[in-house]
């Protein structure tokens, strides 16, 4: 009975065909810090590096879904001025920033264009002094290969369950945010033995 029920299943997904895969907005998060911010103590360096007397870095991103962006809350801090020996001299600011992107799909990859930065700071002289130069500093985009992630996260079928799962194929046809999970529409194949 019990292999009956599987040789149907493995037949159905076999040749899957449209499917939603719903990403939840805590994994987006997780994916963000593992690729982006996986500098020195979690950081992101938009300008120099933990070693330089003027940089300017991001940290601690929190996501939200505001209609059909993704906004990235950072902590901004900067040191800006001429580094003069092993000092910096100039001004240090320490702001609160927003960055959005909007989801984006082709082939296997699940990406991110169209990044601007919202909101600096709430004085709106700093936001036209900070504004230009972030904008200039973020990724203009950011890639994930659903695929291989999916891959990943299907090689410890043997072990669990005593079949081996694999995905063949993954084609991502659109992206929309709904609720607080980014729901992706993808055809693939998968194949159990």
């Amino acid at each position: 009975m019990l292999a009956g029920v599987l040789l149907l299943l493995a037949g159905a997904l076999a040749h899957c065909g449209a499917v939603e895969l719903k990403v939840s907005r805590d994994a987006i998060e997780r994916t963000l810090k593992q690729k982006l911010f996986s500098g020195p103590n979690g950081r992101y360096y938009l300008k120099g590096s933990a070693t330089s007397a003027c940089s300017v870095y991001a940290e601690d991103p929190k996501l939200r879904f505001v209609e059909d962006r993704i906004v990235v809350e950072v902590k901004t801090h900067a040191r800006l001025g001429k580094q003069v020996g092993g000092a910096c001299l100039g001004i240090s600011l320490t702001l609160p920033a927003e960055v959005s992107l909007a989801p984006d799909g082709e082939g296997e990859t699940i990406g991110f264009r169209d990044a601007r930065v919202d909101r600096v700071s709430d004085h709106q002289e700093l936001n036209f002094l900070l504004n230009p130069f972030l904008s200039h500093q973020i990724p203009s985009s950011m890639k994930v290969n659903a695929a291989d992630l999916l891959r990943n996260a299907l090689d410890g079928s043997t072990a669990s369950s005593g079949y081996k799962v694999t995905l063949e194929r993954l084609k991502i046809h659109s992206i929309q945010i709904q609720g607080d999970a980014l729901v992706v529409d993808v055809d693939g194949d998968l194949s159990v033995k």
